[in-house]
């Protein structure tokens, strides 16, 4: 069968089944959507082994220079056992430490704008605004259960999702599956990844199977590189801010600190939100000391973004400031908080992707030029060919 006649009846054959799915559209979206629930566990497992990869490896990397005559196998178990660990301590110090403080700080600046809003709303009325329509939205949150359960402890909350989410027969069959996704992709990805290239290379020309293994690693290593990068510049960030508010005296030093942490996977603008709501804070308890707040802001971001941010974090991503912010913003547009943080560093791949695609075009077309260059042409060719008289 001709090469063109195969290439058109695959163009009619997509054609129509896009025209048929289109038709069925309905259809169509409720078994994308029973298929996204049924391989929900499967992506969940992967994204948390990829996730822990990260201090896994690093654990592993630990572990062998301590015991260089230790089995692999032995190493790489409690490397994950001592992953997990940290994780849950982390979440039980945040859920001890950092979550009453936080509460204990939002309700105080509750009670404050309770103490200070009838003189507000005077000065609101004064520019012609409606005090009431603020009260009215506010109204339909019920803050003070919200701040009981975060001051009994995270870990009461934290008890509440898990039951929440393994209420049922399914969530508890979704919960187990993606322990055991994430477990056995983690303990066994060197097989996996062995098996991988293996049929990579058995059913694909090799050039495709050399650029798909390369693909492969940027992304693993670019991955890698901005997540534990920026966890760690996250912490430093948070203890700096607390530290400098704690010793000028600045107010709601806590709350800052965790609102510059979270903001801080967001570049640029994470900065500013931050910033400014840190500001506010303190213009709620003593106006007098905003210029102090940003004055410490401004010198603390500084130095960690001149002095720390470079080191710890690097060129992991390699990206400008105009393509990282769109992709923040179209990462959180579309998944939120997860969308932008995976959505920085895989913009960074695709762009390095691309500028080696670009290379080789270049690169092959100057090979081609030089060729064409040194190709004898029209009458000279002739004179080459002919034998002398």
């Amino acid at each position: 069968m001709d090469k063109k006649f195969k290439q058109a009846l695959l163009l009619v054959a997509l054609g129509a089944a896009l025209f048929a799915a289109f038709m069925n559209f309905s259809r169509v979206l409720t078994f994308l959507k029973a298929a996204a629930a049924m391989l929900a566990p499967i992506f969940t497992g992967l994204l948390l082994a990829f996730v822990l990869n990260v201090p896994m490896k690093g654990f592993v990397r630990l572990l062998t220079r301590i015991f260089p005559k230790g089995k692999p196998r032995v190493i790489e178990v409690v490397s994950l056992l001592l992953t997990i660990l940290c994780l849950l301590a982390v979440l039980a110090l945040v859920g001890v430490l950092v979550v009453p403080q936080l509460a204990a700080s939002i309700r105080s600046i509750i009670e404050l704008v309770k103490a200070n809003w009838p003189a507000w709303a005077v000065e609101l009325r004064r520019f012609g605004l409606d005090p009431k329509v603020i009260t009215d939205y506010f109204s339909k949150f019920d803050v003070q259960s919200i701040l009981d359960q975060l001051l009994t402890g995270a870990g009461s909350l934290i008890g509440s999702i898990v039951t929440a989410a393994t209420s049922t027969v399914t969530g508890v069959i979704n919960a187990v599956f993606s322990a055991v996704i994430m477990f056995y992709t983690l303990l066994g990805k060197h097989e996996l990844l062995a098996q991988a290239k293996h049929l990579l290379y058995a059913y694909c020309k090799k050039t495709t199977a050399d650029r798909l293994c390369h693909a492969a690693a940027l992304t693993q290593q670019t991955f890698s590189k901005f997540l534990s990068g920026q966890c760690i510049e996250v912490i430093i960030l948070g203890v700096m801010i607390f530290l400098a508010f704690t010793v000028f005296g600045i107010p709601y030093a806590g709350l800052t600190a965790a609102l510059t942490a979270v903001c801080a996977f967001v570049p640029y603008v994470g900065a500013l939100i931050s910033c400014a709501v840190g500001m506010l804070l303190t213009a709620l308890v003593d106006p007098s000391q905003v210029i102090w707040c940003f004055v410490i802001y401004e010198v603390t971001q500084f130095v960690e973004g001149q002095f720390i941010y470079p080191h710890v974090v690097g060129s992991s991503v390699g990206l400008s400031a105009f393509w990282t912010l769109l992709a923040a913003l179209l990462g959180g547009k579309l998944f939120g908080l997860a969308g932008i943080v995976f959505f920085i560093p895989l913009t960074a791949v695709i762009s390095q992707l691309l500028h080696d695609s670009a290379d080789r075009r270049l690169a092959a077309q100057t090979v081609a030029g030089q060729a064409g260059e040194s190709a004898p042409q029209g009458d000279d060719a002739e004179q080459r060919r002919s034998p002398p008289a």
